[in-house]
């Protein structure tokens, strides 16, 4: 797990090593222990080091390896390095060191652009060939390691954060008014490959990139699962599915052991995350350092779910850790948070997690993680609602639960010149729930949150938080063989109960029943939900300070309603709707974009 930086320059003239180096200079905190930078020609690449594999420093990076002519850099973790590793040598191949990032590389030299076919894990890499002066960008299948771009004429620039784009200098920071769009429509989601700025990307999930030299470059989708009903699966009963969803997460989450570092795990208290600790458990693994959050009460909303996370830990007899966070300390946080960020993300759960990965980073350098079952899985309000329409009707439903708002809202909140043509976020959703290879309305949603909810929300707001305090999160519920045998899984296994009926029978075999047969839990930070005192005057600070001004984003009469009742307006995920747009000015300030 660390911080890749690198340019790729195609217009003859020679990489611009100063500014790689200050671009990976940003990501100390993703990769404290170590750092390196490597050029040639047209070509620079720089990393930053967080040692969780092979401590020595013959796995520093970049890693140059002769024989081959590669070079190569590497944020993530191969959880099946070693099977690769005895492959390749049985093909040949040499190795230096006892690391993954090696094996990265190797694969990539035996196998060239299909390398990614054979890695299980989540990566973002970044590969030079000394004989083609060809660079070659990859990301995993799921999209949990991040990989940003910004591309201008003769010159192509990668880091593994904005930020530290941003530091390269010489990027576009003007406004897209299509990314506005998404963002204050589909609940802050701005989907690949667009960001908020026009002179930033993102390298898509399950995407390689390879640029030539001449200028030209083209992409190869390597990973697309279907949500449709295998034909080999077609007699299975219930017991068949939960047989088969327990023995696939089981192998994820012992995947996820593979460190020279101990793990622990985030333990919220609800299923996944309990789950995880029980399988863990179930593994062999004894005194597992396990960590809950909680803050207090503010409008009425409880802030924690310690009743919940205190009976896994004691049930299991974990190493457990609990931090009580008070409502007053949660400005100093917030603006960290905010500045942690590489995308500007609504959620709360962003200061949860920023505040939890700081106490957990204390105690280990490695953590599992429940996220993503509810996507994978069915756990959300809006699932149910799908399962009773046509696969033609599935926009409406979806857009009903999830949008924040459609083009009228759009126009009632921003100032004209920054409205986008047409309505883009439900154009966008339009067009991948009606692509093939969903089976019902319900697969399609499952789909859609998979692919793309899932990436650009919560999974970018762990791996920011986290990566922010040198923390590495590992999510068992993302492994694609996992994600794979979900998606054939029938809908109505996934419905039941509520949601991840079929998660829950397996949680029955291990876990409390208190903690199954309980109303839904989510990470809650009541203080951001309902906004007062100094966050509300943080909000009203950054939507009247001076760069908000001259940006000039959002019309003056909708901002002084919103701060003169500044918890009426809901979206139908309960976010705030002052708090959504106080964020981006807030992040847009921080990352000193005038």
């Amino acid at each position: 797990m660390c911080g890749l930086a690198g340019e790729f320059r195609r217009d003859g003239s020679r990489a611009d090593v100063s500014a790689v180096e200050r671009m990976a200079a940003t990501m100390s905190d993703r990769g404290p222990d170590d750092s390196g930078v490597w050029s040639q020609g047209p070509t620079a690449l720089g990393h930053r080091r967080l040692k969780i594999i092979d401590l020595s420093a013959a796995s520093g990076q970049p890693l140059v390896d002769p024989t081959s002519g590669l070079t190569g850099v590497f944020n993530g973790c191969i959880y099946n390095y070693r099977e690769l590793r005895e492959e390749l040598q049985a093909k040949g191949h040499r190795f230096f060191s006892a690391g993954d990032s090696e094996v990265v590389v190797k694969a990539y030299a035996e196998w060239g652009l299909d390398f990614v076919d054979h890695l299980v894990g989540m990566f973002a890499v970044a590969i030079s060939e000394r004989d083609t002066g060809r660079l070659v960008l990859a990301r995993d299948r799921l999209g949990i390691k991040p990989l940003y771009l910004a591309e201008s004429p003769g010159v192509v620039r990668f880091a593994s954060t904005l930020p530290a784009l941003l530091a390269g200098g010489g990027v576009d920071t003007g406004i897209d008014p299509v990314a506005l769009a998404h963002y204050l429509s589909f609940h802050s989601i701005v989907p690949p490959p667009r960001t908020i700025l026009r002179g930033v990307a993102k390298l898509p999930p399950a995407t390689v990139r390879v640029y030539e030299p001449d200028g030209s470059s083209r992409d190869r989708v390597y990973w697309d699962p279907s949500f449709t009903r295998a034909a080999e699966r077609a007699g299975w009963s219930e017991r068949d599915w939960q047989d088969a969803l327990l023995e696939s997460l089981t192998t994820a989450v012992r995947r996820r052991m593979v460190a020279d570092v101990p793990v622990g795990v985030l333990l919220s208290g609800g299923l996944d995350s309990s789950l995880v600790v029980a399988l863990l458990a179930g593994e062999g693994q004894s005194g597992l350092a396990t960590f809950s959050i909680g803050f207090d009460a503010v409008g009425g909303r409880e802030g924690d779910e310690f009743v919940y996370s205190d009976l896994v830990a004691k049930t299991f007899g974990t190493d457990h850790h609990q931090l009580r966070v008070p409502t007053g300390d949660l400005l100093p946080p917030l603006e960290a948070a905010v500045a942690a960020m590489s995308e500007p993300m609504v959620s709360h759960d962003c200061v949860a997690f920023w505040l939890l990965s700081q106490e957990v980073a204390r105690h280990v350098k490695v953590v599992q993680s429940g996220q993503g079952a509810d996507e994978i899985l069915g756990g959300y309000h809006w699932y149910p609602p799908l399962a009773g329409v046509d696969r033609d009707r599935a926009l409406e439903t979806y857009a009903k639960a999830f949008f924040d708002r459609d083009a009228a809202g759009l126009a009632r909140v921003l100032n004209p010149a920054w409205l986008a043509d047409g309505d883009p976020a439900r154009e966008f959703v339009a067009a991948h729930l009606g692509r093939p290879g969903a089976a019902t309305a319900v697969d399609a949603g499952l789909r859609i949150d998979t692919q793309v909810m899932l990436t650009d929300d919560p999974v970018k707001r762990v791996d920011n938080m986290t990566m922010a305090h040198g923390l590495e999160a590992r999510v068992p519920f993302l492994d694609h063989e996992f994600v794979e045998l979900a998606a054939s899984c029938p809908p109505e296994l996934k419905l039941a109960q509520g949601g991840k009926g079929v998660l829950k029978e397996i949680g029955r075999r291990v876990l409390p029943h208190e903690v199954i047969d309980r109303p839904k839990g989510y990470f809650p930070v009541p203080g951001l939900t309902h906004l007062e005192d100094k966050l509300l005057d943080r909000v009203r600070d950054a939507l009247t300070a001076p760069e908000a001004r001259r940006r000039d984003l959002f019309r003056a009469d909708y901002v002084d309603a919103l701060l003169a009742d500044p918890n009426a307006e809901l979206t139908p995920l309960n976010g705030n709707k002052l708090w959504q747009l106080g964020l981006l000015e807030m992040w847009l300030q921080s990352h000193g974009i005038d």
